[in-house]
């Protein structure tokens, strides 16, 4: 028997479980699909805001809203059940898929390069530092939203929310 894995709240079940060819290709559509529709807004960001420092206004904000939204959504998923069906399912369309085509962490890269380069050590560092952090703040945010939105009520909540 191999063993049994979770990752950040999600039951990815037994590790020797091995996926049909035919689920394999399903997953690798639904991600496509989602990376390519992904990748599409993550371009209608950028046109929204134009001039923000040649587009690296558009990849922090997409990085940082996209680390929020994976949190949400991967906590929603987590505390709906386990990692199968039709939120398997979603977790690849939105979250490997829209999520990872919407982020572009090639892009941070290649930007902190530039900012090395044309703005030095200072500028050069921050902006990955800045996207680092708030990522994570986002996704923590994002984890505590999710599960708020999902979890079942209790008294103690029923009369907090009163």
């Amino acid at each position: 028997m191999g063993d049994h894995h979770v990752v950040i709240g999600v039951d990815i079940g037994n590790s020797t479980t091995e996926a049909s060819a035919a689920e394999v290709g399903d997953d690798g559509a639904v991600a496509f699909l989602g990376g390519a529709l992904g990748a599409g807004l993550r371009y209608g960001l950028t046109l929204l805001l134009p001039g923000a420092g040649q587009g690296r206004g558009a990849v922090l904000v997409a990085n940082v809203l996209g680390a929020f939204l994976l949190g949400l959504l991967l906590e929603g998923l987590a505390m709906r059940g386990p990692d199968q069906g039709i939120r398997r399912t979603g977790r690849i369309l939105v979250g490997t898929g829209l999520l990872g085509g919407f982020t572009t962490y090639s892009t941070l890269s290649e930007t902190t390069v530039q900012l090395l380069g044309e703005r030095g050590l200072g500028v050069g560092l921050a902006y990955p530092a800045a996207t680092l952090v708030l990522g994570l703040t986002a996704a923590f945010l994002g984890v505590a939203l999710g599960h708020r939105l999902v979890a079942p009520a209790s008294p103690e909540r029923e009369v907090q929310d009163a």
